[in-house]
């Protein structure tokens, strides 16, 4: 089972809200500084890091809001100055930021010093499945918590006021910026299409650059060697519903076979909000993990993929800045979209050849790997979903996005012309 979900997370916000109305007290007497304080729930990453990067390129003080030791190591690893996001210091340094960065939600820095900020939120992929206000599971809670429906109305007013607190959301494209106009409720003049700072390493540098840095990432789980196929699984967090498309031993034994057949390794990515028994029964070097502890940042990565498997990862759209053929899928399509919802049909993204189970993910994946035109055709139709999504693919997304910041009141560095 998930060790997440909206329902328990939603129930632990209402029994917060003592602490919301004292920081929000707070921040009114603490005047704001210069400092541009950023925060990822994923850890040290994402977007997050592409705009610390252009932040301090330009002058700018900047503090990283960790939320463990090993978070600490790896800022300090990129010297990067942090401090512990929770308790007072946390609360501080998030009250006196004059820029506040984040990749999920507010409480990727100190949800309680966030009142008044000037936010920048800049998600952490394009929506594929329904996020924020248009999908129902946001504000979700306990069936059993009294008062249930009012709650959900107090949360869904919450929430909507948390987002206008947004002063930047970057958007990939036109067609991506009114997912997330409708999702946050925010108007044309907060979402701007800049492309997405997190994609900026998939397009700067050159090949050879690209993958060699890929590579050194991806054997951090053990060798990989120059010739072999790398694959890479991606399922989507089912918000604490169990996965439907972990593999039977019997599939398993098709797949570590497919994988010796064709010389490839499996690495699998389960959400960081999830748990999945993912695992072979028997140890494979075949088949690897690739959690966010190993790897808070699987973009960067991307680069030494020879193919993605996924179903509702918005990540589909970011291999196609790659041309990176995608098998997909899908085991509850029509499940997951009567409770999660898509924007526009799944067989827009997917195509109507979609996997329902592992059997037809394997004699999919092997095509892949065996096949030159095969290969070549999910390549082409991964390509043309990205070039739909994605406005610009010159590794300058940061820097559009700081531009923006900038047109929109924030001064420039002190001593900076």
């Amino acid at each position: 089972m998930a060790s997440f979900s909206f329902g328990t997370g939603n129930a632990a916000k209402l029994l917060r809200l003592p602490m919301y109305a004292a920081g929000r007290i707070g921040t009114l007497l603490v005047p704001r500084g210069d400092v541009w304080v950023f925060g990822c729930g994923a850890g040290i990453g994402d977007g997050a890091l592409a705009m610390q990067r252009e932040a301090q390129s330009a002058g700018h003080r900047t503090l990283w809001l960790t939320r463990s030791a090993q978070e600490d190591a790896e800022a300090k690893a990129l010297g990067i100055r942090t401090r512990r996001r929770d308790g007072v210091r946390g609360w501080w340094a998030t009250a006196r930021a004059g820029v506040l960065v984040v990749t999920h939600g507010l409480g990727d820095v100190n949800r309680y010093g966030s009142t008044d900020g000037f936010v920048v939120q800049l998600w952490h992929g394009i929506p594929l499945k329904r996020i924020g206000l248009d999908s129902p599971v946001t504000v979700q809670v306990p069936a059993r918590l009294p008062g249930a429906r009012a709650l959900r109305r107090l949360l869904t007013v919450g929430y909507r006021s948390a987002a206008q607190r947004i002063r930047v959301l970057p958007a990939a494209s036109h067609r991506s910026r009114g997912r997330l106009e409708s999702a946050f409720g925010l108007g044309e003049d907060r979402v701007v299409v800049t492309g997405e700072p997190r994609v900026d390493v998939l397009s700067a540098g050159t090949d050879q650059e690209r993958r060699a840095a890929a590579s050194a990432l991806l054997t951090r789980t053990g060798p990989l060697l120059t010739h072999q196929r790398a694959l890479l699984y991606a399922p989507t967090w089912r918000d604490g519903a169990a996965d439907p498309a972990v593999p039977d031993a019997e599939q398993w034994v098709r797949i570590v076979r497919m994988l010796e057949q064709r010389d490839a390794i499996l690495f699998i990515r389960s959400h960081p909000l999830g748990e999945g028994s993912y695992s072979p029964p028997w140890s494979s070097g075949r088949v690897r993990m690739l959690n966010s502890e190993l790897l808070a940042d699987v973009t960067p990565a991307l680069a030494r993929i020879d193919a993605l498997i996924t179903d509702y990862s918005s990540m589909a759209y970011d291999v196609g800045l790659l041309s990176m053929p995608v098998v997909y899928l899908a085991p509850d399509v029509a499940d997951y979209g009567r409770e999660r919802g898509f924007y526009g049909r799944y067989e827009d993204i997917a195509g109507d050849d979609y996997a329902s189970d592992w059997d037809g993910a394997i004699e999919q994946i092997d095509e892949v790997l065996s096949d030159d035109a095969v290969r070549a055709e999910r390549a082409a139709r991964s390509g043309a979903l990205s070039a739909n999504m994605h406005a610009f693919r010159d590794g300058h997304n940061a820097r559009r996005v700081y531009q923006a910041i900038r047109a929109r009141g924030i001064p420039a560095p002190k001593g900076a012309r």
